[in-house]
């Protein structure tokens, strides 16, 4: 992973650089104590991973980001502060970072966030080129013999319900809604359709809202269990891995605002999301 560090305080960088390269984690491909050149060099090396300061002199963290994100809206910001103001803090996120580290910088924690980041990374360029290749029409012509093979391997059930597991819903009754409707993907190489849920479960089940109705309460209750591992523990395996390939973590955020009692209403699911990268993540596995 290609990653860049804009902090003004030169310490800062030094330490991060040293994080990054003793844990083999990245190519540092630039680093900047001014937040208006870095702005300039960031959008023309167009590093994956943008690792910034809240406080900075000339242009802000939350702007630079805001601004980096219009160039480069697939890359990843990791943003770190000693500011802890709730609405700074959920203003970053709106503005497109993908995670806030308080200072002081912990290791351990800046070396799991870069890790999971390049995980999610490599998920989303493995989905796109998937997209790339297949077609709606490709989906029809393909051979079911594909979706037979899948149905009947066992170990990739198992892997499903290994990852179900991690997410505190192995025992909910739509799981095996989620791994035939994953398999059956899977089978007609169909990851890059434009399918919803409800044409899905209309191949696959005599009664398809019952099926659908089924999953969404199961990724429902993964999305509060993650949430509530992130309450924990933010660093928890898990909670890191998962927050934000499987849901998106703003709204695994205003879930655990939910959960606190601080917020009217939790976070909602994404379908489409949480089964393209599930199969991703099972297929690597």
């Amino acid at each position: 992973m290609k990653i860049y560090i804009v902090d003004d305080d030169v310490i800062v960088i030094k330490m991060i650089e040293e994080i990054v390269l003793d844990g083999e984690l990245g190519e540092i491909i630039g680093t900047c104590d001014k937040s208006l050149t870095a702005l300039d060099e960031i959008c023309v090396l167009k590093p994956d991973i943008l690792i910034v300061d809240l406080l900075m002199p000339e242009l802000d963290g939350i702007s630079l980001v805001e601004r980096f994100k219009r160039v480069c809206p697939n890359s990843k910001c990791i943003m770190i502060s000693q500011v802890s103001s709730k609405k700074i803090v959920g203003d970053a996120y709106d503005k497109g970072i993908t995670f806030f580290i308080s200072k002081p910088v912990n290791k351990k924690e800046i070396r799991q966030v870069i890790k999971n980041l390049t995980e999610q990374i490599t998920l989303e360029s493995n989905l796109k080129k998937i997209k790339q290749v297949l077609s709606l029409e490709d989906y029809r012509q393909l051979p079911t013999e594909n979706a037979n093979k899948h149905n009947n391997n066992q170990e990739v059930e198992k892997k499903f319900k290994m990852v179900f597991s991690r997410l505190g819903i192995l025992g909910e009754v739509g799981c095996d809604d989620i791994i035939r409707l994953c398999l059956y993907i899977m089978g007609t190489n169909s990851q890059g359709s434009n399918h919803k849920l409800k044409d899905l479960s209309n191949d696959l089940s005599e009664n398809p809202k019952a099926m659908e109705q089924r999953i969404r309460r199961t990724i429902n209750k993964g999305l509060s269990n993650i949430a509530n591992l992130g309450i924990e523990d933010y660093l928890n395996e898990s909670y890191v891995k998962y927050s934000n390939t499987l849901f998106d973590f703003d709204q695994v955020r205003l879930e655990m605002e939910f959960i606190r009692g601080k917020k009217g209403s939790g976070g909602k699911i994404n379908i489409k999301k949480f089964m393209d990268n599930l199969i991703l993540i099972v297929e690597e596995m």
